[in-house]
């Protein structure tokens, strides 16, 4: 673990963590109402190094037709969207991996695609809360490994597991996830021939490589003090969410389908692990998954590492045999 940290540091620039204290979060964040919170352990709240848009997110995305990118290798994960009346659209893990957040409108629905590469999770919310339409930042800070996001309106906190914001003005308020699902390159290109793909943004950034190499195959998260997952489960061990419960892969994988708790999830393909070899698209071979309701509409779901789910939901459902 000693020499992943190390690695991390190097490659992203980061410096040592310091906890987060609002008399001195103020000074960079003076919107920021911190007598407004959730939050009742402050030191939970650490700099993961890069500052207040030190990980620049996405504003303007463009696309191009999905028969017409090249770069991305079959195996490489990519985050689908497919919303009603509208060509599906992939979001690269290789972009995600640098920016952690593109905010995109997809016809009328403004959208926020988020990505957490510590806790590997790939969310998708609608950018509107009651008060107006959200536009958000990756604000330099974990909570339990997770990524916590800003809203560039209010300069309140948001926890990206939860889509809930914790800190400032808008705390309480929940974003509402949309039902998303992340699948290897190939697998997109073959469910939809009309679909799009985010074309590579215009930074100077190593898309394609992974920074955290062998991160998913640690013994211990990056800066992550909790408890571990109950059961033995490995804390890096991927799980499916839905609402307050989790499924882990190695229980999928063996079983291929699985129908509890009102869902049927699917073992579907394999991908290329994001978080594996320094190759995005060269990683060892883990599942994709889909849920499904009843009528075999897609579910909102997340695909995390279990210590994350263990974190924010420490009395969630384990759905073991």
């Amino acid at each position: 673990m000693k020499r992943l940290l190390t690695a991390l540091t190097v490659t992203l620039g980061l410096t040592l963590p310091a906890a987060a204290d609002p008399s001195f979060w103020g000074y960079e964040w003076p919107k920021t109402n911190f007598d407004k919170t959730t939050v009742e352990n402050w030191a939970q709240i650490l700099s993961g190094g890069p500052p207040k848009d030190g990980i620049p997110a996405i504003d303007d995305p463009q696309f191009m037709p999905q028969g017409e990118d090249t770069a991305l290798e079959p195996r490489e994960s990519v985050i689908t969207v497919a919303l009603d009346g509208q060509p599906a659209r992939a979001y690269p893990l290789r972009y995600l991996m640098w920016h952690e957040i593109v905010n995109d409108r997809i016809g009328d629905t403004p959208v926020a695609v988020t990505y957490c590469p510590l806790c590997n999770s790939a969310i998708v919310f609608d950018r509107r809360i009651a008060e107006g339409e959200l536009s958000f930042g990756v604000s330099g800070k974990l909570r339990h490994s997770d990524m916590v996001m800003y809203d560039r309106e209010t300069e309140s906190w948001w926890q990206q597991a939860l889509g809930t914001a914790i800190v400032g003005d808008l705390t309480g308020r929940e974003l509402t996830q949309l039902p998303v699902w992340m699948e290897s390159w190939s697998a997109f290109r073959a469910a939809h021939p009309d679909g799009v793909v985010m074309a590579e943004p215009n930074f100077p950034r190593a898309y394609g490589q992974n920074p955290y190499r062998s991160y998913d195959t640690s013994h211990r998260p990056f800066l992550y003090s909790g408890e571990n997952p109950p059961h033995g489960i490995a804390p890096l061990m991927r799980v499916v969410r839905v609402g307050d419960a989790a499924w882990t892969f190695d229980r999928l994988r063996e079983e291929g389908q699985v129908t509890e708790n009102g869902v049927t999830i699917s073992w579907e393909d394999e991908q290329a692990s994001a978080l594996d070899t320094a190759a995005i698209g060269q990683g060892r071979a883990v599942g994709a998954i889909r849920v499904r309701d009843g009528q075999g509409r897609d579910v909102a779901h997340d695909v995390m590492f279990a210590f994350a789910f263990h974190a924010f939901w420490p009395d969630g459902r384990w759905m073991v045999k």
